[in-house]
């Protein structure tokens, strides 16, 4: 049900995306939509779904699987309490110090490019603000194993932004992309509207005093720093990125956004659907150590061989058919062949970590089941670190090195924030193996999961150099299509073939085998 509600959220993402690119390509307006974004977006990533599941579902979980529902309710109101506080003030101080953002996060921006940046955010913040209500709702509904409305949610935030380009599209893109801005802000508060009604019956009843030092809520907010810190040292990376990426020529900064939000696609759709409907189950563990650690240690087997299950195949369709997926979305209006071959360099470079950045996401939802939200963060710390080093080098120097146009650099920024991404995986792994023993998932099963990739991307190749098809949508449905459907069919030949057949087992079965 998360897969489900996550896949329909970002497939109205990546219509809205292929209306931005007809719209604005890779031109001055969509860098400064791109960079506008990602500043308010700061808060979201911080107080947001990520960093609120860590630290609020196993707290609240733990409680509704004791049979301590009164608590559990008042623990919520408290949390979102404090978040609207916090939350508040940081929208107003955020719109307030906008320009010191700019000059921080996007120096290379300058005139006019400089100034619209600086409107979007200030436009941008308060719906921001709102996703982070959002957030909360995800907590609860996931909590109860309601999963699918909360992930389906941002459907309506992206009808509300692709309706913008609509509303106005004759005004010029410095006005229009003022526009869709707006429209954002619109759609965070519809987004958060139609999750309201649900959570509040989840929460009856909400009668009581506000309970703000209860041992309970001081567990979230102890475990919420850290985990905050971690978001936060992971965005830093994201702006480092963007930072280096605003000193290349134009376009780089969005065909960065391109790429991360394909790249973001089976990073949500796969990792972050498994780690979301596993969280809640392993903080809902009872029993002594050894049990809780056995429950843990076949979640994870199951989880990861779901996740390899479906990224191995996106990784490998990033590397060698990149530019047919990149011309299926955005080749459209002014974005043309050359802006689908620099997005797509920028993409393959994601696809190195991906399967590590996915599978990652499971083991740190594993620690937050533990309550230990401390271990992750120095890990990620050292992704971090790792990343801007190596793509301070990548971004800047290494084109000057190779004599090849500057604004390949982009290309070296996902390229070693996935490498970095390896390294975190690989420190994860070994840690959490300390804490619970080894998880079983044979190495003979990756390989026969790669083989089966390579040999179905071959026959996507093949395909894709025989057409000569005028339509991206049409040679792109002939290409991708073929692909994913030899990939399943090797998997099942090669026995590896499970992980599908088990979610189709339990999609048959329905709630009983979901909650099994």
């Amino acid at each position: 049900m998360v897969a489900t509600g996550i896949l329909l959220s970002r497939l109205a993402g990546l219509v809205r995306d292929r209306v931005f690119a007809h719209f604005f390509g890779n031109t001055d307006a969509a860098d400064a939509y791109r960079a506008a974004f990602k500043i308010p977006n700061f808060l979201q990533n911080l107080f947001g779904e990520g960093v609120l599941s860590a630290s609020f579902i196993p707290v609240y979980a733990k409680l509704r699987a004791e049979q301590r529902d009164r608590e559990a309710v008042a623990v919520a109101k408290a949390i979102f309490s404090l978040i609207f506080l916090v939350t508040t003030l940081i929208v107003a101080v955020g719109v307030a110090t906008t320009p010191w953002f700019i000059d921080a996060i996007a120096p290379g921006f300058h005139g006019e490019k400089r100034q619209l940046t600086i409107r979007l955010v200030r436009i941008l913040f308060p719906g921001t603000g709102l996703l982070v209500f959002s957030a909360w709702c995800l907590g609860i509904l996931n909590s109860h194993r309601k999963f699918f409305l909360s992930y389906a949610a941002p459907v309506i935030w992206n009808l509300a932004i692709i309706s913008s380009f609509y509303w106005q599209r004759g005004l010029p893109p410095f006005s229009l992309v003022a526009v869709v801005a707006w429209g954002a802000v619109v759609g965070s508060g519809l987004q958060f509207s139609v999750q309201l009604p649900v959570v509040l019956r989840l929460l009856r009843p909400l009668r009581g005093q506000l309970e703000l030092r209860s041992s309970r809520v001081s567990d979230v907010v102890r475990n919420f720093f850290p985990v905050f810190i971690s978001r936060g040292v992971v965005q830093i990376s994201a702006y480092v990125d963007q930072l280096l990426a605003s000193f290349l020529p134009t376009g780089a900064v969005a065909a960065l956004g391109y790429a991360q939000n394909l790249n973001s696609l089976p990073v949500s759709l796969f990792g972050m659907s498994v780690s979301a409907a596993e969280l809640p189950a392993m903080s809902s563990a009872l029993g002594s150590q050894q049990e809780v650690a056995q429950v843990l240690r076949t979640r994870l087997a199951r989880g990861l061989e779901q996740i390899a299950f479906f990224v191995v195949p996106s990784a490998l369709a990033f590397l060698v058919l990149g530019d047919v997926l990149v011309a299926t979305i955005y080749k459209s209006g002014i974005f043309g062949r050359s802006d689908v071959v620099f997005v797509w360099r920028v993409l393959a470079g994601s696809a190195v970590g991906l399967l590590a950045s996915t599978s990652g996401r499971l083991y740190s939802s594993a620690f937050y089941a533990l309550r230990d939200t401390r271990t992750p963060l120095r890990f990620a710390v050292v992704r971090v670190a790792l990343t801007v080093a190596t793509g301070y080098l990548c971004a800047l120097h290494l084109p000057v090195w190779l004599g090849i146009d500057r604004r390949w650099g982009v290309a070296g920024l996902t390229l070693s924030a996935g490498l970095a991404g390896w390294i975190e995986f690989a420190l994860l792994r070994r840690g959490l193996q300390r804490r619970i023993g080894k998880v079983d998932y044979p190495a003979g099963r990756l390989l026969r999961l790669w083989g089966a990739a390579l040999l179905a991307s071959a026959f996507g190749v093949g395909i894709k150099l025989s057409l000569h098809l005028r339509s991206a949508v049409l040679t792109g449905a002939c290409v991708l299509i073929p692909y994913g459907t030899v990939y399943l069919l090797l998997a099942r030949l090669f026995g590896v073939g499970a992980a599908m057949e088990g979610l189709l087992r339990r999609f048959r079965l329905g709630p009983k085998a979901r909650d099994s």
